[in-house]
């Protein structure tokens, strides 16, 4: 795969922070082969306008986030958007659905625009519609009234059901046409803004389109199925949205947890049943989130929804079934991607060669045996820390000609640098560094 050098970079810097890249994840993909047809069937099945939903579930660094990213690239190589949203109780809990509205919409991408991709969409929307009304020749186009007005009705007659449903959404969108096509930004800045369920917009803004208050959450969901309806029409055929780390909703307050189970429940079963055509929805969880107690077994509709069957071997899984788990990385796997990394990183140079002769498989092994020996050998938590030290290592190399990992390098890890996963699972060093439950 050829990747640009920006992408490169981007890649890297991303490795440096230990962090999750949020393109070029081809390049890094190790042991996704497995699930390739049958998200593909489901990115045709969405582009054909029905609606579909994954469960992902896989213990911390077994890699839900990179497959999910991995996704969402997939689908917008297909020529989708995508979103990812941050379950969180604070900024965004499940069941407040105007609130995931909002943050999906402000993640919302192309593969054209990173982030914040609505205007974009709209825009694009109203400039087919436009085209649209001006096919018909009952409009000229040297009357901007009248193909505001002519597109604005076409508008409403194509959003159909959303518009009874949902009659702010098409106001919003038809003041918002108005004020883009006279000039007036600072208005069609804050409709738009309104429309992706941004909170404090100004009452004068509002008044031109007859809209009262914030986005409800009653409402929220038929925003949803607009936006989708948008997209389509503006040639994007479908949407997928993660819901990232929903294991944390066992972590809420236990009447804050019911309502996000009920309403996890509701958005799936309103996904079945074709209220939102051309919607991926993907979940990410860990196995306590799904088979415990303070999780998804405590609503028993949406336990019985999720259920799946896992065997003792993971080859044998089923990628179509509405669960799929990830075994995680074993050593041979994070050596891989330690492998890819270092090329990666070596192809963007002049000396390449010094590069991968002083960090060559061997090295990358021997690596990977220190680092995850720091975790307590636990492989599956490991890749974030691995790579991050990886990287660190090759920038050495690049940087001074003279270093050698081998003789130059120890490896260091301080709690400071890790996640409270890493932590608990540092190896002691001594009786002392046991800490008991007294």
């Amino acid at each position: 795969m050829t990747i640009s050098p920006q992408r490169r970079l981007e890649i890297l810097d991303a490795l440096r922070r230990g962090t999750v890249p949020s393109a070029g994840l081809d390049v890094l993909a190790v042991g996704l082969d497995r699930y390739v047809g049958a998200i593909d069937e489901d990115l045709d099945r969405i582009a054909n306008g029905a609606g579909a939903f994954k469960a992902i579930r896989g213990e911390y660094g077994s890699g839900k986030t990179f497959l999910t990213r991995w996704l969402a690239e997939r689908a917008k190589a297909r020529g989708m958007a995508a979103s990812e949203v941050q379950v969180s109780e604070s900024d965004t809990p499940i069941h407040r659905y105007q609130t995931v509205y909002r943050r999906l919409v402000e993640q919302l991408s192309t593969s054209s625009v990173r982030r914040g991709a609505l205007r974009t969409i709209v825009d694009s929307w109203f400039f087919t519609l436009e085209d649209d009304v001006l096919a018909t020749g009952r409009v000229e186009d040297g009357d901007p009234t009248r193909l505001t007005d002519a597109t604005a009705t076409l508008m409403e007659s194509r959003l159909g059901e959303i518009t009874r449903t949902a009659p702010a959404f098409s106001a919003v969108l038809r003041s918002y046409l108005h004020a883009t096509n006279s000039g007036d930004a600072a208005t069609a800045d804050g409709l738009l803004a309104w429309l992706g369920g941004q909170p404090h917009v100004g009452a004068s803004v509002k008044r031109t389109a007859g809209i009262k208050g914030d986005l409800d959450h009653d409402a929220a969901l038929s925003f949803l199925a607009g936006l989708l309806h948008v997209l389509r029409d503006a040639g994007y055929p479908g949407l997928v949205v993660v819901l990232d780390e929903a294991e944390t909703m066992q972590r809420m307050r236990s009447d804050t947890r019911d309502k996000g189970l009920e309403a996890l429940r509701k958005l799936i079963d309103d996904l079945h049943e074709g209220r939102f055509p051309g919607l991926y929805l993907v979940m990410t969880g860990t196995p306590a989130f799904f088979d415990g107690p303070q999780g998804v077994q405590r609503l028993a509709p949406l336990a019985q929804r999720l259920h799946t069957e896992f065997g003792d071997d993971p080859r044998f899984d089923n990628p179509r079934a509405v669960q799929v788990r990830l075994p995680g990385f074993t050593l041979d796997s994070l050596i891989e991607v330690g492998r890819k990394v270092r090329d990666l990183f070596a192809d963007g140079l002049d000396d390449a060669d010094r590069v991968r002769e002083r960090c060559d498989d061997e090295y990358l092994a021997t690596l990977a045996a220190a680092v995850t020996g720091e975790l307590g050998k636990r492989v599956g938590i490991a890749p974030r820390l691995y790579l991050r030290k990886l990287v660190d290592v090759l920038d050495r190399i690049e940087l001074n000609v003279e270093f050698d990992p081998r003789r130059h390098y120890a490896l260091t890890v301080t709690d400071g640098e890790l996640t409270e996963v890493e932590r608990n699972a540092r190896a002691a060093g001594s009786v002392d560094d046991i800490e008991l439950d007294l």
